[in-house]
């Protein structure tokens, strides 16, 4: 058994445990050499070698196995990739055909291949009709660093240099490179970039009702929350800024959900202003809110989409840019190199891992299943989670969810007394979460779901019942340890 931060009530949640359900792996093994050898991302490596990490070996449909035959629904997608569920065996076929046919090639020197350009007639297909050109990456962050890179291009062949200020927001996620992470606005990134954060990008708070929306309605702050944006265009001068970039969602930052107010009014400030507006779709694309892109579902017109995780439902790394009309046409009509790239950039295993990916979104119909039927669904039980005693909050769009952990409700969302910070308490529930068989992230006090799109109205119903379980046992140890 591994440990936790926490140590979990002992209680067996009601739910199917395999014994048999993967290959035997000696898990003390793969443990000391993962300690021994394996840095992991956003991880303490210490803490990590000390207890040892959880060794998955084997996934199927939403759920995954350990090497101890434990089985956990998984409800973050993998990290929020997962979108067709595991154990797609066309898309491994599709994967191993194309490497017998072509494994790779590079995208440089004028050349090209067959999947990548399927791919991107694809991507075209099902995007915005003013986005007709795609320039591919191998990951969100890479896709990032090229918006960067196409946005300083842009501004510079229009003859205004000076427009090279790029405004993001407060806790948003654009990657983890130097580009991506001083584009996201992650204090502990930042802390850790000291010296190398890259100029001219500032930031504005997030659009978080819970946080910022007191004596509010949500639509009347969603209006103030947007208004941040044109208060920073003209404290840096309208004159000098190039764009702005957001996640129509924020994922990582504890799925933000924004006011209905809120993007209206941020397309008509980018509009006004004439700055580029870039939509990081890495988490709300192909599917995630129930259309193929969060653009699609809460009526903005980007000019610039950074896409990945869902393109391959995580089967393959793939990332890039959907680069519209408003850049591609400029670029294009100027001439010369863009001299960025990657060596993977257009991969052909990757491509072909995507278009049978797209091929299944489309064939099963499951953006429109999402939209139409277990979208819905998954808001009507979740939303009942607002009942019990440590939710303030719990609220969806499409398949993302997050609730509010509190120390005591109130009469109102804002007049809930929330936990201590330094009590780590969404990590306690994280604990109880993983021990009981369901993952559910923490981010500070709120947990959070993206399960994958596969998800039948009966699993919605199981993994409802499992957070509801292990709220309860988290209830119970918090008062255990007289922290409630």
């Amino acid at each position: 058994m591994y440990s936790n931060k926490t140590d979990p009530v002992a209680i067996v949640a009601p739910a199917a445990r395999p014994a048999d359900a993967h290959k035997k792996v000696d898990t003390k093994a793969i443990q000391a050499l993962d300690a021994k050898h394996y840095m992991h991302a956003f991880t303490d490596t210490k803490s990590l070698g000390q207890v040892g990490a959880r060794v998955i070996v084997k996934g199927q449909g939403i759920y995954i196995w350990d090497s101890e035959g434990k089985r956990l629904l998984d409800g973050m997608s993998g990290l929020w990739c997962m979108n067709v569920g595991y154990g797609r065996t066309t898309i491994a076929d599709a994967v191993h055909a194309q490497m017998q046919e072509l494994p790779y090639y590079n995208s440089f020197f004028q050349t090209t291949n067959v999947p990548a350009v399927q791919l991107a007639a694809k991507l075209v297909e099902i995007s915005p009709a003013h986005f007709n050109h795609v320039f591919f990456a191998g990951s969100g962050s890479e896709g990032n660093d090229t918006n960067l890179r196409l946005i300083r291009r842009y501004w510079d062949l229009k003859g205004a240099k000076e427009r090279n200020i790029i405004i993001s927001r407060e806790n948003a996620y654009h990657g983890s490179t130097i580009a991506g992470a001083s584009l996201g606005g992650m204090s502990g990134m930042h802390d850790q970039q000291i010296g190398v954060t890259i100029p001219n990008i500032v930031h504005i708070g997030q659009p978080y009702y819970v946080e910022g929306g007191k004596g509010k309605t949500p639509e009347e702050f969603g209006l103030v929350a947007a208004g941040w944006l044109e208060q920073k265009i003209l404290e840096v001068g309208a004159e000098r800024v190039a764009a702005f970039i957001a996640e129509p969602v924020q994922g990582a930052g504890g799925v933000i959900i924004p006011p209905s107010t809120y993007w209206p009014e941020i397309q008509r400030i980018c509009d006004k202003y004439g700055i580029l507006l870039v939509a990081d779709e890495v988490i709300c694309g192909f599917g995630r809110l129930g259309t193929w892109f969060g653009s699609d579902y809460f009526g903005i017109k980007p000019d610039l989409i950074t896409f990945a995780k869902g393109v391959t439902s995580g089967y393959i790394p793939m990332g890039g840019v959907l680069v519209g009309d408003r850049v591609a046409d400029v670029l294009i009509e100027h001439g010369g190199d863009f001299n960025h790239g990657f060596t993977y950039s257009g991969h052909p295993v990757a491509a072909a891992a995507a278009l049978e990916n797209i091929r299944i979104i489309q064939e099963e119909k499951l953006i429109e299943k999402v939209h139409n039927e277990t979208g819905p669904y998954l808001a009507k039980k979740f939303g009942e989670l607002n009942d019990h005693p440590l939710v303030s909050i719990a609220e969806t769009c499409g398949f993302v969810a997050g609730l509010n952990l509190v120390k005591k409700k109130g009469p109102t969302l804002h007049e809930c007394e929330a936990f201590d910070s330094s009590l780590e308490v969404g990590m306690i529930c994280r604990g109880h979460m993983f021990g009981n068989g369901m993952i559910m992230r923490a981010v500070g006090d709120r947990m959070i779901i993206a399960p994958p799109l596969v998800t039948t109205v009966e699993q919605i119903d199981e993994m409802v019942g499992l957070i509801r379980f292990c709220l309860d046992a988290t209830l119970e140890d918090l008062k255990k340890r007289e922290l409630i």
